[in-house]
């Protein structure tokens, strides 16, 4: 158990978040797992949301982007484990797709990976932060397909842990241009010289669509094929869970069909 200092009192702060997880402690009470703006990745208690009476019990839901009045140190000094004493609603963005399974499971693979990048407490995150509130904008608004939404987010956020796969060089020596192989273990595309055996031979319109989606350029993205987006996919899913060595839960749940209302 941490000990806590002499005369350490427990203070009030605010900060905006989006939440990645809910879990059930005791009768009435949870753990809100929260992703914020200034603060990285924390842990709080919200007493008594789980009664009908709660006054904000609806706003701690998952995927909701809150502002919130934290009672606990950011910098880490007595309990890990805040306590939630006030939250607004900013905007609660699986309100829009609880009912639209596509959508629901790729933000929950989001919100997986989300606390995946953020590995230490209290960390400030703010690039993941910022990339994962506008991963659940996106979903909610549903002007893309859903496994577009989520590869995109997922490339993106290999590129802020470091471990953005190599798509217009060769992962190994460097030489420039879109090559033909794809090596989860070597880093990405390979050259022909560089090419380790088991090498995966993906479409060019793959390799395209993986750049497409790592710039932001959804104009080519949405006009891609359902192929290119299923290997793109699978390419997307192996590297990122080699890097992580191990598997996302979500993963495997993502309904990853093309509607996107």
């Amino acid at each position: 158990m941490t000990s806590v200092p002499t005369g350490y009192r427990r203070h009030l702060y605010r900060d905006d978040a989006v939440v990645l997880r809910v879990q059930k402690l005791g009768e009435s009470d949870r753990i809100i797992t929260l992703l914020t703006r200034r603060h990285g990745r924390l842990r709080a208690v919200a007493r008594g949301v789980r009664r009908t009476t709660s006054r904000f019990g609806a706003r701690l839901e998952p995927f909701g982007h809150i502002d919130l009045q934290l009672a606990g140190s950011p910098e880490g000094v007595g309990s890990s484990l805040h306590s939630v004493s006030q939250v607004e609603a900013l905007t609660l963005f699986g309100k829009r797709f609880l009912e639209d399974y596509p959508r629901y499971t790729a933000a929950s693979a989001i919100a997986e990976t989300a606390e995946r990048l953020s590995p230490v407490e209290r960390e400030p995150a703010l690039r993941l932060f910022q990339l994962t509130l506008g991963a659940f904008k996106a979903l909610a608004a549903g002007e893309h397909a859903s496994s577009l939404v989520l590869d995109a987010y997922l490339l993106r956020g290999m590129n802020f842990a470091g471990w953005a796969p190599a798509l217009g060089e060769c992962a190994v020596c460097g030489d420039p241009g879109r090559h033909g192989a794809f090596s989860v273990p070597a880093g990405g595309a390979v050259c022909p010289d560089c090419r380790p055996p088991g090498a995966a031979h993906p479409a060019p319109a793959t390799i395209g669509l993986m750049q497409a989606l790592t710039s932001g350029d959804w104009q080519l993205a949405d006009s891609t094929e359902p192929s290119a987006r299923r290997e793109c996919s699978g390419l997307v899913a192996a590297h990122l869970q080699w890097h992580m060595e191990r598997n996302l839960r979500a993963l495997p749940l993502v309904d990853r069909r093309e509607s996107t209302s």
